[in-house]
C-alpha cells in the first residue's frame, strides 16, 4: 500500500506541472468547538482546508477533471463541505465536457455532521450518474482504506475501476463490525485482491502503474465519436465448398486463435475489464477496451479457453455490463462468439440462463450504439445466440451456429449421437449457409484452416473489422437501431 496523499497522487499521475486546482472555500455545518478544533488541526497538519482535492490535469496530454481524497485529513471522511466540493468539480467536468479521474480513500461519513452528511452521498450518486449519462467517461482508483458512504456512492459508479494492492474497501469498516458484533470481520474478504477475484473490481495496480493503466483505457473510453478516416475494404476472396462437419471440426481444433489472440495481434490499447461490478466473475466471458486501428471499441468475446465450462447466467450478466458500457459511452460494441453453449446445470437454471440470454438479446437488438458481431469458431446454442444480434455479422470460414451442437440435434432427433454430421448438413449451420439466409454479412476467408495460419488469419479479420468499424460509426444511430431491429424483424420471411 502506497500511502501517498492527494496531492502525491495526482502528481506521480498526471502530466508534470499540469494539475490545477478548482477549489473555492465552501462552508459546512460546524456544530461545537469541538470539531472547530479537529478542523483546525487537520488543516494545519495537510495544508488542506478538506479532505478533498479537485482540479484539472493532463493525462497523457488530455485534459481531465481530478476529485481525491486525503485521508490524513480526518480520514477522509465526507462532511457537507467536502461533498459540495466534489459535487462542483463533477458537474464543471460535466459542463466543460472532461473525462472524470477519481481516487477516494476514505472512512466514509463525517460522524461529526451527523445524518446531514450521511445524506450527501444522494448529491454525489446524482451528479456522477449525470455525467456519465452525457456520455462521459469516469475512472475510478480505490486506495487504502475506502469504506462506508464513500464506496457506496461515487467509489462504485465507474465506467472502470481499478484498486490499490492491499487496499481495505468494504461497506462496513472492520471497527464498527468489531464494536457491533464482538468479533472481527473475516479476514480478506474486503482486500483489493478478494473483490477482484469476484468480479467487483476491474483491476489491483499501484500507483506506479495507474498512470498507464488510465491513459491506455482514456484512450478508447475518450476517443472522439466522429468517424476515423475511411479504411480500404479487403477483397472478398473465393469460398470454397467445405461441408459443415469439415467446418465444426475444425472449429474445435485447440490450436485455433481465440478471442485473446485476436486482441493481442489486431487490436491496439487493450485494456481488459472483468466482472458484472455486482459481486459476479465468469473467466470465460472477456470484456475489454480495445481499438481496431483509429476505431474505439467495447469488445465482449468468449474465451475458447474455457470450452470445458460453458458459460453460465454470470457470464451474460457480465456481458450486460459491456452492453451498458458501449450505451453510456456511445462506443461501438463487438462480439466475439465463440461456445460450444451454454452452461446446462442445476446452477445454471436455478441461476436464471433462460432470462439472461432473452435480455441480452433484447439490450442488443435495442442498443444505442453501432454493433459488429464476430462469429469465430462455435457458435452453440442459446449461448451463442445471445451475443448474436448486431448491425454488421462477421463471420470465420470454418464458424458455424445452430440451435444445438450438432451432436445435441442429433440426439433429439434420432435419438443418438451418431448422425450428427448429418444434422449439420442438414440444419444450414455452416458459413456459406448464414450468408445466404442473411445471417451473415461477410466470411473472413481461412488458408485453409485459421489453426494453421493464425496470424495471418487475425490480421484480415482485425482489418476486417477496422473497415466495418469506420463505417458504423459515420451512421446516424437512429438508423442503424432501426435497421438492426428490421432485419431481424424480416428474416427467414420469404419475399
Amino acid at each position: 500500500m502506497s500511502g501517498l496523499g492527494a496531492l502525491e497522487l495526482v502528481e506521480r499521475v498526471t502530466d508534470p506541472g499540469s494539475f490545477r486546482r478548482w477549489d473555492d472555500a465552501v462552508d459546512g455545518p460546524v456544530p461545537d468547538a469541538a470539531y472547530r478544533a479537529e478542523l483546525d488541526e487537520a488543516r494545519r497538519r495537510t495544508g488542506l482546508d478538506e479532505s478533498v482535492v479537485t482540479g484539472e490535469a493532463l493525462l497523457g496530454g488530455r485534459r481531465v477533471a481530478i476529485v481525491v481524497c486525503e485521508f490524513a485529513f480526518l480520514a477522509g471522511s465526507i462532511g457537507v463541505a467536502a461533498a459540495e466540493r466534489l459535487v462542483r468539480a463533477v458537474e464543471r467536468a460535466t459542463t466543460e465536457g472532461l473525462p472524470l479521474f477519481a481516487g477516494p480513500v476514505s472512512g466514509g461519513t463525517r460522524m461529526q455532521e451527523g445524518t446531514v452528511a450521511f445524506l450527501q452521498m444522494v448529491k454525489i450518486s446524482a451528479a456522477v450518474t449525470a455525467h456519465k449519462a452525457a456520455g462521459l467517461p469516469y475512472v475510478v482508483y480505490l486506495r487504502h482504506p475506502t469504506t462506508g458512504g464513500v464506496l457506496a456512492s461515487w467509489g462504485s459508479l465507474g465506467h472502470v475501476t481499478a484498486a490499490e494492492p492491499g487496499a481495505l474497501i468494504g461497506f462496513l469498516g472492520p471497527r464498527v463490525y468489531r464494536a457491533l458484533y464482538g468479533s472481527d470481520f473475516p479476514d480478506g474478504v474486503q482486500r483489493a485482491e478478494n473483490l477482484a477475484a469476484h468480479g467487483l473490481v476491474d483491476a489491483v495496480v499501484s500507483p506506479e502503474q495507474l498512470r498507464t493503466v488510465a491513459i491506455d483505457a482514456l484512450t478508447v473510453l475518450a476517443a472522439p465519436r466522429e468517424a476515423p478516416p475511411p479504411v480500404p475494404e479487403l477483397p472478398r476472396e473465393p469460398l470454397p465448398d467445405v461441408p459443415a462437419w469439415d467446418s465444426i471440426l475444425r472449429s474445435r481444433r485447440p490450436e485455433r486463435p481465440g478471442v485473446r489472440a485476436l486482441l493481442k495481434v489486431a487490436a491496439n490499447t487493450v485494456t481488459p475489464l472483468q466482472g458484472t461490478g455486482e459481486g459476479e466473475l465468469e473467466p470465460g466471458l472477456l470484456i475489454a477496451l480495445a481499438r481496431f486501428g483509429n476505431a474505439p471499441c467495447v469488445l465482449l468475446g468468449q474465451d475458447r479457453r474455457f470450452a470445458a465450462r460453458p458459460m453460465g447466467p454470470a457470464g451474460l450478466r457480465e456481458a450486460r455490463r459491456g452492453m451498458r458500457l458501449a450505451a453510456e459511452l456511445r462506443l461501438p460494441l463487438v462480439t466475439v462468439i465463440d461456445t460450444a453453449g451454454a452452461a446446462l446445470s442445476q446452477e445454471a437454471e436455478e441461476g436464471g440462463l433462460a432470462g439472461e440470454i432473452a435480455r441480452s438479446l433484447a439490450e442488443l437488438t435495442t442498443l444505442r450504439a453501432p454493433t459488429i458481431c464476430v462469429l469465430l469458431g462455435q457458435g452453440g446454442g442459446g449461448g451463442a445466440l445471445a451475443l448474436l444480434p448486431a448491425d454488421r455479422v462477421l463471420c470465420a470460414q470454418h464458424a458455424w451456429l445452430s440451435p444445438l451442437p450438432p451432436e445435441g440435434a442429433s440426439a433429439i432427433k434420432f435419438h443418438t449421437t451418431e448422425r450428427a454430421a448429418e444434422m449439420a448438413g442438414k440444419q444450414g449451420v455452416r458459413s456459406l449457409d448464414l450468408l445466404e439466409h442473411g445471417i451473415v454479412d461477410r466470411i473472413v476467408v481461412e488458408h485453409p484452416d485459421a489453426a494453421d495460419e493464425p496470424a495471418a488469419f487475425l490480421q484480415r479479420l482485425g482489418r476486417v473489422l477496422e473497415h466495418e468499424l469506420a463505417t458504423l460509426l459515420r451512421r446516424d444511430t437512429d438508423a442503424l437501431v432501426a435497421e438492426r431491429l428490421g432485419r431481424y424483424r424480416r428474416l427467414g420471411v420469404p419475399g
